[in-house]
């Protein structure tokens, strides 16, 4: 019996990121994994992000309206994503190769009782994509780590949508950090299983 091939929904927030979204939805675009749902949800732009977001065929559901923030829209984009995988790309960070999303999908194949996974990230220059400022390198998650300051880097994070619905979507009461709290809810306090993948997945502009 073959592997089961799941569903990828990536969720990306977006307001007035012209400079930057095309990279972005470019490094959606380019996986070479062909199951994936592209999400945009867009807080009312008013310059050219929506224009540049509609030239990518691979993109069917967008959103566009003004909200009360970014994990406002995160909550709008996980109702209307419907893959068994959700992951979040911000509109100014992007995929560091053409196979993440393959090696994601791979992840939860061999485990099927596996619920979410993440991996390592670098934060790189806003300008010059290819100058390394730091290195996120994450580890293997141990029950109290989050009470310690430790979290792994949430534009990696990869979850089955299973989880969102049964422990809840992003806290809005928090501002700055409710993915922080997301994640330490999972897993600390819904101790979901979870896999950690010594790989570079993510570039992030400082």
């Amino acid at each position: 019996m073959p592997l089961k091939k799941y569903k990828i929904s990536i969720i990306t927030v977006c307001f007035n990121s012209e400079k930057t979204i095309k990279k972005t939805l470019q490094s959606v675009q380019n996986q070479k994994y062909n199951k994936i749902e592209h999400v945009i949800i867009d807080g009312k732009s008013n310059d050219k992000t929506l224009s540049i977001v509609k030239k990518f065929q691979h993109i069917k559901k967008i959103i566009s309206e003004k909200d009360h923030g970014i994990y406002y829209a995160m909550n709008k984009g996980l109702k209307i994503a419907t893959g068994e995988i959700i992951g979040f790309l911000n509109s100014d960070d992007f995929y560091a190769n053409n196979y993440v999303l393959k090696n994601v999908s791979k992840l939860f194949k061999e485990d099927s009782s596996l619920e979410a996974c993440y991996a390592d990230l670098v934060y790189v220059d806003a300008l010059d994509t290819s100058k390394i400022i730091r290195f996120w390198k994450s580890e293997n998650f141990v029950l109290g780590a989050f009470s310690k300051g430790w979290c792994p880097p949430h534009p990696t994070f990869f979850v089955k949508s299973s989880v969102y619905r049964r422990h809840g979507n992003f806290d809005t009461n928090y501002k700055l950090a409710s993915d922080a709290e997301l994640m330490m809810r999972f897993m600390e306090v819904k101790k979901i299983k979870v896999k950690y993948e010594p790989k570079l997945w993510v570039k992030f502009r400082i």
